[in-house]
């Protein structure tokens, strides 16, 4: 008899922002301060899309909404509102829903706070990436570190009790004094959850066309080490390589990801992972969608749907699909889950888990695949003995 499927969530991708960011990777398109967005033709699009994929659901609830960009912050509550009577009108929802919202800090957005937690988002994701002037100046961020401090402070009377903060280190010129200023900073307003992470230069952006100054590799590991004491005492687990919450408030939609959940994605450009059951076991795809906002709007209008590529992960691919997920979870994974998700038995572990336990990268348990504080450090080098086990 098949095991149940994967627990399903909802990816939700807005493409524009006002400004594209010099190290930003993802797919963002800079529409300036004054452009009238399409919201009516978008949130259209996004509902014609859903309808294409409701099949893969297979029955299943959401447990989680994640809308991300680009910056979401951009539109309107109204067009919030609409999308989530949308969804919820197709799908069952979990009782304890948890839908997150990326905002900006800037003012352009922050007046409408009280609008989205009306219109059921119930987490809020702010992009603050530093609180200082030559950081954000350097970052190519549009907001200062007083509207990041107003825009908190916002969200706190607009009725939102689950926040999160985004926040940088290893900025140019960064060094560990002004990165623990920072932190101090963000403790100070006293998020339920806080990604704490080190910029990095990424392929297809303009720092890695024209790379920035970065601190050196001693610096990084200082700030890494001073930031890792002081989110501890201040209350805050780190669950995850860059994540960090108080009790109860872990990011539920990301841990779906780490958990190697399925997730549904809908938007221009959005990614999605689904699961089901096949003749030889589970067959698992990843798809993606029609990735140009403007061609994205034009495909609801096309036989050919918004699918822009779907791809199987091959049963030889598994255990390194899994693996890249679960071991950024400090906790790890138990092993008795490890022939569901990837169909290999766990008898094909044992020889790596030998070397890698030996390098120190994992910790010695034998119900439990978990990394080693040195293991998050160096993921590539023990997910390239996970990957021998395929």
């Amino acid at each position: 008899m098949n095991m149940p499927l994967p627990p399903l969530a909802l990816y939700v991708h807005v493409p524009w922002c006002v400004r594209k960011c010099p190290y930003c990777d993802f797919n963002s398109h800079g529409v300036g301060a004054s452009a009238n967005l399409p919201e009516d033709a978008y949130l259209s699009a996004l509902i014609a899309d859903l309808d294409a994929d409701l099949a893969l659901a297979e029955g299943r609830e959401l447990v989680s909404i994640f809308i991300g960009g680009g910056t979401p912050s951009l539109m309107s509550d109204s067009f919030y509102r609409r999308l989530l009577e949308a969804v919820s009108a197709r799908l069952p929802w979990a009782a304890d829903m948890e839908i997150t919202l990326e905002a900006n800090p800037g003012t352009l957005e922050r007046g409408r706070f009280a609008g989205y937690r009306e219109a059921g988002i119930n987490r809020l994701s702010i992009g603050v990436q530093s609180f200082q002037h030559a950081q954000l100046t350097a970052l190519g961020r549009i907001h200062s570190g007083d509207d990041a401090l107003a825009a908190v402070g916002e969200a706190r009377a607009a009725g939102f009790d689950n926040l999160n903060l985004d926040l940088m280190h290893g900025l140019p010129g960064q060094t560990p004094e002004l990165a623990m200023t920072d932190l101090e900073t963000a403790l100070s307003l006293a998020p339920e959850h806080l990604s704490w992470y080190q910029l990095t230069l990424e392929p297809n952006t303009e720092f890695h066309s024209h790379p920035p100054r970065l601190p050196e590799e001693e610096i990084l590991w200082d700030i890494q080490d001073l930031g890792h004491e002081r989110l501890e005492a201040a209350g805050l687990e780190r669950y995850e390589i860059s994540a960090y919450a108080r009790s109860g408030r872990q990011a539920r939609h990301n841990l779906n990801y780490w958990r190697f959940g399925d997730y549904l994605g809908i938007g221009a450009g959005a990614h999605g992972k689904l699961s089901r059951w096949g003749d030889s076991g589970l067959d698992m795809e990843r798809r993606w969608k029609t990735r140009q906002p403007d061609a994205y709007l034009r495909r609801q209008h096309d036989p050919r749907g918004f699918l822009a590529g779907r791809e199987a992960i091959a049963p030889r691919e598994l255990p390194l699909e899994f693996a890249m997920n679960a071991l950024r979870l400090v906790e790890g994974v138990p092993l008795s889950i490890w022939k569901a998700h990837t169909g290999h038995p766990v008898d094909r572990l044992l020889t790596c888990l030998q070397a890698a336990r030996k390098k120190g990268l994992l910790v010695e348990d034998e119900e439990w695949l978990r990394a080693s504080p040195q293991g998050l450090l160096f993921l590539n080098e023990l997910l390239a003995l996970i990957d021998e086990t395929g």
